[in-house]
């Protein structure tokens, strides 16, 4: 099955590309979700319009992600947890708890561009990735820091 990319997706394409996908995830992912189209003649003929309009809006949203790049660098993130021996964590800082404190910051961050490969859980500092465009990725630093257990 062809469709054409509406959305940029990880390991497939970027907007506007025409792509050969498996059936299946076709029909049950990319057009459900609106991230992809079919791609017919009526719909090839309107993609050459999106492609004009994707050029701008990416160059639009880059340098929106670039000024913004210069703001989370400097952000650091604290998040408190119980601890363990050896300083290994009871819950974990997700991608979730990252974002929600990016957004008390005043930073809409969506948490699926937090470019977090698996939940921390140690204590400590960590600079991790927030992907803004496909071109442009901001550093924010994370401290994780062991709560004191309560008096029993």
């Amino acid at each position: 099955m062809e469709v054409i990319l509406k959305e940029d997706v990880n390991n497939l394409g970027h907007r506007g590309d025409v792509v050969k996908v498996a059936d299946g995830y076709g029909r049950n992912y990319l057009l459900p979700k609106k991230l992809a189209m079919e791609a017919n003649a009526a719909n090839k003929a309107v993609i050459d319009q999106m492609k004009a309009s994707a050029v701008r809006r990416s160059a639009k949203e880059k340098s929106e992600a670039e000024a913004l790049v210069a703001q989370l660098n400097n952000v650091t993130l604290v998040f408190e947890r119980r601890v363990g021996e050896n300083e290994h964590l009871f819950g974990s800082v997700t991608s979730v708890d990252i974002a929600q404190q990016l957004e008390q910051k005043g930073f809409n961050i969506d948490r699926r561009k937090v470019q977090l490969e698996e939940p921390l859980k140690q204590v400590g500092e960590f600079h991790v990735p927030v992907k803004l465009h496909r071109e442009v990725t901001a550093h924010v630093a994370v401290t994780v820091k062991g709560e004191e257990a309560a008096a029993q």
